[in-house]
């Protein structure tokens, strides 16, 4: 089966830099694989994806070495399971807030003895070769998100759940279940206790610690702390900066005052 990458830099002690895909659209998605992303993340729950637009995305990132993740909806056996049979080799699942939705992800992302994944890896054996089924258990990664206050209350239980390997934070969403303003790299002090609770929490359980941030530097320095997968903005933001940057250079040389030039 091809390796997963995420597992193979983890194993060394290193932290996956993390893209993430917005826009339901196969070319975007093939340009940001090739710009040297360790993982890709095609975003179900609040980009503008669906599921056939995910799967060309997926066939698009399989132009690369880029290992392809999906984060779902929801925390829901079907489409868990149909992510899987597409091809991603990471799920990362919103709103897990108990042990009991811990045990449910991983239950539905692994073959049974371990789950009760349903077999039928469509599209999974050409990406990971002939002998997917064999060792799919022990390649795809799992992501649990942790982004409420009950999963804050919860959290020790949720990182005992054997087989889970990675949660992944939400800042956004934490913020706002702490009264927070919700944003990805200033938090509010009570919010940014809480991430570092978080991560302290992970790496006394062994399960590697994800999050979000808004930009290069906040994803380094969250790395120095010891987060092993960092995601940087998404498609969507990244082209809306990279266009302001142009157009404001343009107005600051020929200002127009109804714009054109």
């Amino acid at each position: 089966m091809r390796p997963n990458k995420i597992r193979e830099i983890w194993q060394a002690g290193g932290a996956v830099v993390n893209g993430w895909l917005a826009i339901p659209n196969s070319f975007s998605a093939e340009t940001m694989a090739h710009q040297g992303w360790d993982s890709l993340t095609i975003d179900l729950q609040h980009g503008v994806v669906d599921y056939q637009a995910m799967v060309t995305m997926l066939q698009a990132i399989s132009t690369t070495a880029t290992v392809p993740v999906v984060r779902v909806p929801w925390l829901e056996p079907g489409i868990l399971m149909k992510t899987l049979d597409a091809g991603a080799y990471g799920v990362i699942c919103p709103m897990v807030n108990t042990k009991e939705d811990a045990q449910k992800l991983v239950a539905y992302t692994h073959y049974a003895p371990k789950g009760t994944r349903s077999f039928g890896p469509v599209r999974a054996l050409l990406y990971g070769g002939a002998d997917y089924p064999k060792h799919a258990n022990d390649t795809i990664v799992t992501f649990a998100m942790i982004e409420t206050a009950a999963a804050l209350d919860n959290l020790d239980d949720i990182l005992s759940v054997e087989g889970l390997d990675a949660i992944y934070i939400g800042p956004s969403d934490l913020s706002l279940a702490l009264g927070c303003n919700p944003t990805f790299d200033d938090l509010d002090p009570k919010a940014a206790e809480a991430v570092d609770h978080i991560l302290a929490r992970a790496k006394a359980h062994g399960v590697v610690a994800g999050i979000h941030n808004g930009t290069p530097e906040s994803a380094q320095k969250r790395i120095a702390k010891g987060f092993q997968f960092v995601t940087i903005s998404s498609d969507a933001r990244l082209m809306a900066a990279g266009a302001q940057q142009v157009i404001s250079k343009m107005r600051a040389t020929q200002p127009q005052a109804s714009g054109g030039y």
